[in-house]
């Protein structure tokens, strides 16, 4: 066998030309995130004056200031927010608005900022490289990388006596550490697709996911400090259609009613427990997602056509949203 160093070639394995290639990717990402990335120190007022709460980590999204997190990292905030960057600089950041139902909030600094770029998390697939980053402790990011270990899964939240579930939110065995509950979850290109909010486990971790329905929520915090949604009153979840509907129809699936609150806006209108909804104001429902989606502020207080299926049946029942109070 001829020796390869003569011939001036190197002798790395191909393990070797992976691991610097995962490498590579891993600290150009941290790299480019690290300076949009913040520490949250939320303080609380008290008897002897204000006193440091707890807090997490935020993402930059505007030259101007504002700062995407989790709800639950600034809930109980009482006056000025504390914001570190990597940079050295500390910045005092107000609350803008926070959504619990889909554990998002959005502040904004006093001061110029680094903005992330935002991708989308409708294109990840499992087993897709994704980068953790948060800022613990203000000067220095956290950085942990692995994989998509799942995608679609269910966040329950809460907010008062409303609850709904956030669909979609990204499953990873990238670590959280302790403070990164606010921070990015970036793919390897650097876009953020999500913002870490919970361990699910022992090395899994959970992120909501940054996508259209995301991003009008963070939208309409920056605008309004609030998110107005519309109201119907039933708990449901996907369910694939019976063949002859599926062929009927196009498509493979909707939203079966399993549950009906009672004096709802869904119950007024006639929906019961086990309807199968396959269309809004005529636009196909196959997902809870999809459905949360089509819940936009605007439709509250006017008429809407529901396409559901009862047995046999299929039904056109008239439906008025209310305003779902958080």
């Amino acid at each position: 066998m001829s020796d390869l160093r003569l011939v001036g070639l190197e002798t790395t394995t191909p393990g070797e030309d992976v691991l610097d290639a995962y490498s590579r990717t891993v600290s150009a990402v941290a790299e480019r995130l690290a300076p949009s990335v913040a520490n949250l120190r939320v303080f609380r007022r008290g008897r002897g004056g204000r006193t440091f709460h707890g807090g997490g980590s935020g993402v930059a999204i505007t030259p101007d200031g504002f700062v995407v997190t989790s709800a639950h990292v600034v809930g109980r905030a009482h006056g000025p927010v504390r914001a570190s960057f990597v940079d050295g600089r500390e910045l005092d950041a107000e609350v803008v608005g926070t959504d619990p139902l889909s554990d998002l909030a959005v502040l904004r600094a006093d001061g110029q900022i680094e903005p992330a770029e935002l991708g989308d998390a409708d294109g990840l697939r499992v087993g897709q490289l994704v980068v953790a980053i948060g800022n613990p402790n203000g000067f220095a990011g956290s950085v942990t990388a692995r994989v998509v270990s799942a995608v679609g899964r269910s966040l329950p939240t809460r907010a008062g006596s409303a609850t709904r579930i956030v669909e979609n939110v990204i499953q990873t065995d990238a670590a959280l550490n302790p403070g990164n509950s606010g921070g990015a979850l970036a793919d390897g290109r650097g876009r953020v697709v999500g913002i870490n909010t919970a361990v699910a486990g022992v090395g899994l971790g959970l992120a909501v996911p940054i996508n259209s329905l995301t991003t009008a929520i963070i939208g309409a915090l920056m605008r309004e400090g609030r998110v107005r949604r519309a109201y119907l009153g039933i708990a449901g979840g996907p369910r694939p259609l019976p063949p002859r509907l599926r062929l009927a129809l196009g498509r493979a699936a909707g939203v079966e009613v399993v549950e009906v609150v009672e004096a709802s806006p869904a119950a007024q209108a006639g929906l019961r427990a086990e309807d199968l909804i396959v269309a809004v104001d005529g636009r196909p429902v196959e997902g809870v997602d999809e459905l949360h989606r089509l819940m936009a502020g605007e439709l509250i207080g006017r008429p809407l056509q529901v396409t559901a299926v009862r047995g046999d049946r299929t039904l056109e029942l008239e439906l008025v949203p209310g305003e779902l109070e958080a």
